[in-house]
């Protein structure tokens, strides 16, 4: 199996709220929706977020890792952005819509310039300036050193 992926689903507590923040809140367009219960979005080239509701999503997975109190699983979505005030721009707009801030943005010891905030379900979102980070128009991905 060659590294590809095309969609990433998570597991939601609430569609309703889920669609509030990403399509509302966010501005993202809807690829594919049923109301209630699932709703895609593309995220890059050829790949989409599913955003699925919990329950009905472990009839077909199993036991998805969400229990009744606490936070969404361990996991984390990343955007890379092209400056500090892009990571700025887009936790301030996610807070808009209704995030939950993590750690505000500041200048991180690896050279670059981050912040987290969580969806309505916990997920988190790190929002990234890393000068050393480039996608080529192939695609390849390059990480390099920050500072």
């Amino acid at each position: 199996m060659r590294p590809h992926v095309t969609a990433l689903t998570l597991g939601v507590r609430d569609v309703a709220a889920s669609r509030r923040f990403y399509i509302d809140g966010l501005g993202w367009e809807p690829l594919f929706e049923q109301e209630g219960e699932i709703f895609f979005v593309q995220i890059a080239h050829g790949q989409m977020l599913g955003l699925w509701n919990v329950e009905s999503m472990r009839g077909e997975y199993g036991d998805v890792g969400h229990n009744d109190d606490g936070p969404a699983i361990p996991v984390s979505l990343g955007q890379n952005v092209a400056s500090r005030d892009d990571v700025d721009d887009v936790i301030a707009q996610a807070l808009a819509a209704g995030a939950t801030l993590v750690s505000a943005a500041r200048n991180q010891p690896w050279g670059g310039y981050s912040g987290c905030f969580a969806d309505p379900d916990g997920y988190r979102w790190d929002i990234v300036y890393n000068p050393g980070f480039r996608i080529d128009d192939d695609g390849a991905v390059h990480l390099g050193a920050a500072g």
